[in-house]
């Protein structure tokens, strides 16, 4: 079963809001079987909501779209909607009704609020718990297109209460099973040609993708059958998740597919230790990647982010013999920062971060993308030199995979 998203609004198309809500429906609609083939942006302009509308009806067995539900002049979806259907807004005194509660909050009735409570005649009208813009259900040669606000908090929140179990209760949904594996160690293409012969002998009803990520891979199995299916396709996923594992051995990192920094959590947690930080390049943004986790107080003590040198010398105790003779970028400087951070902050383990992000700062001998790393644990410390240049951005954030991987390591 397919469906396509339709998210409108020229601000999307600008750049000025980011389109959060169709990652959301893709990842709810999957997990009850519903598969996105496509999603598609379009400025608010009636012919142009109407083509995406009428090309989206003749693929998908969904159509869901999000915005356009406003009071203002700029929010045309209602009207053209209503001329797509060949139908006409009426008042709706139950839409009215929700208006008012709405606006009982402070924000005071005027036409254009009042104009909420005009909805398409023909079609079901689904109120909006958290906010004004009703929502349109429409019905169409056993095809569903549905109208939503495009507020975030107002689309996830009837999309979970109304619309997904409408569409599970109306349509026989497929069995759609994920399974994703992280791998380290292998670029893309090397594991590819790896993975080769296992890959082109899976089972039909099992694909394969491949997700890159700084310094890692994600390995993501998807199983497809019949409604009903579930459990014959979860066998076959871990049949073939138990060969992959075979293959790759020790470099399959995870199977739960979570961020690095939960999967360091959870082993923190489980070894009742605590850990802190000490960035230079990275700024910080180690620090909070972990303390994104919820309940990550039990184990992260605190970061102390030694940008400058001197820094280094008065809280981190980094030797100032060490960093005239090796530099601030060295190996032994990341290991006196991370024994340093254990010190201060008093904590089992700590991870130590010290390089040239770019775009300047660079040298022939310790080109930008220059990054030392450290990790210690119950007294062993490993290190590693990151070298490539992909620009400050993703030098940060590598380097950031790079230190939570071999902490990683370590607790394992």
């Amino acid at each position: 079963m397919f469906a396509e998203i339709i998210t409108i609004g020229d601000e999307l198309l600008i750049g000025q809001v980011i389109d959060t809500n169709s990652a959301w429906m893709g990842r709810e609609l999957n997990k009850v079987g519903i598969e996105v083939i496509r999603v598609v942006s379009v400025r608010d302009r009636s012919e142009e909501i109407i083509d995406a509308v009428d090309s989206a009806m003749k693929r998908a067995d969904v159509v869901l779209m999000t915005g356009g539900l406003g009071p203002t002049k700029d929010d045309i979806t209602k009207q053209t909607l209503c001329n797509y259907f060949h139908t006409e807004l009426v008042f709706d005194e139950a839409v009215f009704e929700n208006v008012k509660r709405v606006l009982s909050r402070g924000v005071p009735m005027n036409a254009l609020n009042q104009s909420q409570a005009l909805v398409p005649k023909d079609c079901l009208v689904i109120n909006n718990r958290v906010g004004s813009a009703s929502i349109s259900w429409f019905e169409r040669n056993n095809k569903v297109l549905v109208s939503m606000p495009g507020v975030p908090q107002e689309m996830t929140t009837v999309m979970s209460e109304e619309i997904i179990p409408r569409l599970c209760k109306k349509f026989r949904t497929d069995a759609i099973v994920h399974k994703t594996y992280t791998v380290k160690n292998h670029p893309e293409s090397v594991l590819a040609q790896e993975l080769e012969s296992w890959e082109v002998s899976l089972p039909q009803a099992i694909k394969l993708a491949y997700l890159p990520k700084l310094g890692l891979i994600r390995l993501r199995l998807t199983g497809r059958g019949e409604h009903g299916q579930e459990e014959r396709i979860k066998l076959l996923m871990d049949q073939e998740g138990a060969r992959l594992k075979a293959i790759l051995g020790d470099d399959v990192i995870d199977e739960n597919d979570v961020p690095l920094e939960k999967a360091v959590g959870d082993l923190l947690r489980k070894r009742k230790a605590t850990l802190s930080t000490a960035e230079s390049c990275t700024g910080g943004s180690i620090a909070a990647r972990l303390t994104c986790v919820p309940g990550s107080s039990d184990y992260f003590k605190g970061s102390i982010v030694a940008y400058a040198n001197e820094v280094k010398v008065n809280v981190l105790q980094v030797s100032p013999q060490t960093l005239e003779e090796q530099g601030a970028v060295s190996r032994q400087t990341v290991i006196e920062m991370v024994k340093g951070a254990m010190n201060t902050l008093k904590t089992d383990c700590a991870i130590a971060t010290s390089g040239i992000a770019g775009p300047g700062g660079g040298t022939d001998e310790k080109p930008v993308g220059t990054v030392w790393i450290a990790a210690a644990y119950k007294g062993e410390i490993r290190t590693m030199k990151q070298e490539s240049n992909r620009g400050r951005e993703m030098n940060v954030e590598r380097a950031g995979n790079n230190a939570l991987l071999l902490l990683l390591e370590l607790l394992k």
